[in-house]
């Protein structure tokens, strides 16, 4: 999906753990944001070092959300026991995954002008 000229960056920073207490937080930050087709949602995963089946869910919903708004969802800095359990669900796959915030932001900038937005 391509951005519009000027795109809006959402950034998302759980941290430690997403699980079902952590996850129905994360869910409410982001249904908290009102969503448009100029934004790209970063969910930056670097400080996150578990995450359950449970914590998939606000991951997921993320992404329906992002789509059905016409928005573009991503994850980055995934680690190791993050990335397992998109592995084993195959979620891997459905989610645009970066290595770092600067490349997915960086894909963006090459298509759009960014404004960037702190969520948590």
């Amino acid at each position: 999906m391509n951005l519009p000229s000027e795109s809006q960056v959402v950034l998302f920073q759980p941290v430690e753990r997403i699980d079902l207490q952590s996850g129905i937080a994360l869910n409410e930050k982001m249904s908290q944001i009102i969503a448009n087709a100029n934004q790209l949602w970063v969910i930056d995963l670097a400080e996150v070092n578990f995450m359950d089946s449970s914590g998939l869910v606000p991951l997921v919903n993320g992404l329906k959300t992002a789509r059905k708004n016409g928005c573009r969802l991503v994850l980055c800095n995934v680690q190791t026991p993050v990335r397992l359990v998109l592995e084993l669900t195959q979620l891997d796959s459905v989610f645009e995954i970066f290595d770092s915030y600067e490349q997915a932001v960086d894909v963006v900038n090459s298509e759009a002008t960014v404004t960037a937005v702190k969520a948590i």
